[in-house]
C-alpha cells in the first residue's frame, strides 16, 4: 500500500464528503483525488528524485503529496522560513527537483542547477493508476535542526501506511468532524495529520500560519472538533479563552506534542476547557510521527490523584503505541531498569531512521531517538531533552528538564531554560534564563533557593539571565544552542 492508496479509497467510498476546507473554499474527497491526479500526470516523465511545495498549508500542497506518491516520486515541503541561502542548500542536495509554490512563496524558489517548475497547464485528467509499492520513499522531511543543520530524513510507505492503519479507522469520522490544521506542511505533524485525517475521512480546516486570536476565530467559526498544537501554542491559546471566557463549545479533542509541555499548563488548559479530551504525542520525524500516547483517561487519572508518582504522570509522554517497543539506554549501549535514566531507543514498523545520506537504525530495528530520558515501572516516558542537551557537572549527568520545571513553578516565573557552561572546575555549570511573569520582582538568590529546596544543591544554577522571551523553533522546540551562543558571545 502507498499514500496515494488511502486517498484513492476514500474518494471512491465517501466522493462527496468535504475533504479540506481553506480561505473560505471546500474541496471534496473526489475533486482532492482529482486534483491529486493531474499532478501525477504533470509529473509524468520528469527526469526529477523529488517534488517540492514552497509555501503555507493550502488545499495545493495536500493534492501535491498526494499526486507525488501517485507518480511514485517522494513529497519535500519545504521550509519557507528558510532564508535563500538555506534553501538553495537545501534543494542543492536533493536536485533535480519539481517545485510547486504558492503566490508568496513564488518569487523564493531557488534558482540552482536541476530545479523544475511543477505546472498544471495541459496536465491532462483521469491520471495515472496507483502502484501499491510499499518500499518506495513516499516523504522526504528535513528536521527541525534545533542543534545545526538539518538532515533529510527520508520515510518509506511501509513506514508511513503502518502508522495510518494502526492509529484510525477507515472513515470512522463522525460526518460533523473537522480537524483544524495549523502546523507548517513542511513538519511530520502536518503530514501525520493529513493522513489520518484523509483515511478518516474528516475535514480538514486550514489556517496558513499559526496567530492566536485567528486559531480560536476559526476554531469557532468552522466548529472544529478536534487540532494538534505544540507547546508555545497552547499557552497562547489559552491567554484568549481566559480573556474572552467563550470558551471552544465545538471543540472535543486537542492533542499537543512537539516539545516539552509543562504540568502547570496541562492544568490549565483542563481547568478551562474540563470536557475536552487532551492526548500528549510524542514522536520525531524518523518515526513517522507519534510512538507514546498519554492518553484522556490518562489525564483525567493524574490530574485527580493524590498519589504524586499516578500526579507525575501529567508531566509525561505516555505509553507506546501497542506497535512499537521502548528501551532506555546507558552510554554504553545497555538496557538499564525502569526509573533509570539514558538515551531513548525505540522500535516498529513505522520507524525509519534513514536519511538521504546514511541510516542510523540497527540492523535489529532499533533507532537511537537522540532523546535522554526515563521509563516508570508501569510504563510511562518521561523525557530530559535531547541527550546533547544533558549537562555533565562533576561527572553526574544533569538533566535541565528537572531544573526548568521547578523554576517554573515559581509565581513569579513564567518561563525558563537551563543549559550547561564550559567550566574549568566543574567541567560543566548550571546557568538558567528565565522569563518573570508580568508585575514580578524576583532576585536571583531567591530563584536559588527555591531550586535548592526540592532539588540537590548541585542542580542550583550559578547563573541566572532575565530575558524577554525564550527563542523557540515555529514547532515549539528551544533553541538552546541560541542560549549557549549568548553566554559565549555576552550578549
Amino acid at each position: 500500500m502507498n499514500l496515494a492508496m488511502l486517498l484513492e479509497m476514500v474518494a471512491q467510498a465517501e466522493p462527496d464528503r468535504v475533504a479540506v476546507s481553506s480561505g473560505g473554499s471546500n474541496f471534496t474527497y473526489a475533486e482532492l483525488f482529482d486534483r491529486a491526479r493531474r499532478y501525477a500526470t504533470a509529473l509524468e516523465g520528469r527526469d526529477v528524485s523529488a517534488v517540492c511545495y514552497l509555501g503555507v498549508n493550502s488545499p495545493e500542497a495536500v493534492a501535491l503529496m498526494f499526486g507525488a506518491s501517485l507518480a511514485g516520486l517522494p513529497y519535500a515541503p519545504l521550509n519557507y522560513r528558510w532564508t535563500a541561502a538555506q534553501l538553495a542548500e537545501a534543494v542543492g542536495r536533493i536536485a533535480p527537483v519539481a517545485i510547486l509554490a504558492d503566490e508568496d512563496c513564488e518569487a523564493r524558489v531557488p534558482d540552482v542547477p536541476g530545479v523544475a517548475r511543477v505546472d498544471l497547464t495541459g496536465a491532462r485528467e483521469g491520471g495515472v493508476p496507483v502502484d501499491p509499492d510499499g518500499e518506495a520513499p513516499a516523504v522526504l522531511l528535513f528536521t527541525s535542526g534545533t542543534s545545526g543543520t538539518p538532515k533529510a530524513a527520508l520515510l518509506r510507505n511501509r513506514h508511513l501506511v503502518p502508522y495510518v492503519l494502526e492509529t484510525v479507522g477507515f472513515v470512522n469520522a463522525e460526518p460533523d468532524e473537522a480537524i483544524l490544521v495549523s502546523v507548517p506542511p513542511y513538519h511530520i505533524a502536518a503530514i501525520s495529520s493529513v493522513l489520518t485525517s484523509v483515511y478518516a475521512g474528516r475535514r480538514m480546516v486550514q489556517l496558513a500560519a499559526f496567530e492566536p486570536s485567528d486559531w480560536v476565530r476559526v476554531a469557532r467559526e468552522e466548529r472544529v472538533t478536534q487540532a494538534m498544537v505544540v507547546p508555545t501554542m497552547l499557552n497562547r491559546i489559552l491567554d484568549c479563552l481566559e480573556e474572552d471566557g467563550q470558551g471552544l463549545p465545538a471543540l472535543r479533542h486537542l492533542s499537543y506534542g512537539g516539545g516539552r509541555m509543562p504540568a502547570a499548563v496541562v492544568e490549565r488548559a483542563m481547568r478551562l476547557l474540563p470536557e475536552l479530551d487532551l492526548v500528549n504525542a510524542y514522536g520525531l520525524t524518523e518515526t513517522s510521527s507519534t510512538i507514546t500516547l498519554l492518553s484522556p483517561d490518562d489525564h483525567r487519572e493524574a490530574a485527580g490523584s493524590e498519589d504524586p508518582a499516578v500526579r507525575a504522570r501529567l508531566g509525561s509522554v505516555g505509553r507506546a503505541l501497542p506497535s512499537i517497543e521502548i528501551e532506555v539506554r546507558d552510554d554504553d549501549g545497555n538496557a538499564v531498569p525502569a526509573g533509570s535514566p539514558g538515551e531513548i531507543w525505540v522500535r516498529g514498523d513505522q520507524v525509519s531512521g534513514e536519511y538521504l545520506s546514511h541510516r542510523t537504525i540497527e540492523s535489529s530495528g532499533w533507532f537511537p531517538t537522540r532523546d535522554h530520558g526515563y521509563l516508570d515501572a508501569d510504563g510511562f516516558l518521561y523525557l530530559h531533552g535531547r541527550a546533547d542537551d544533558v549537562i555533565v557537572r562533576g561527572g553526574e549527568n544533569l538533566s535541565p528538564a528537572e531544573i526548568e520545571d521547578r523554576l517554573a513553578e515559581h509565581d513569579g516565573v513564567a518561563e525558563a531554560a537551563v543549559v550547561g557552561v564550559p567550566d574549568l572546575e566543574w567541567g560543566e555549570r548550571v546557568e538558567a534564563f528565565v522569563v518573570l511573569a508580568p508585575g514580578a520582582h524576583v532576585q536571583t538568590a531567591e530563584l536559588q533557593t527555591w531550586v535548592r529546596e526540592t532539588l540537590r544543591s548541585t542542580r542550583v544554577p550559578a547563573e541566572i539571565h532575565y530575558v524577554d522571551e525564550l527563542p523557540y523553533n515555529e514547532t515549539g522546540k528551544l533553541l538552546r544552542r541560541e542560549l549557549r551562543a549568548r553566554l559565549a558571545t555576552g550578549s
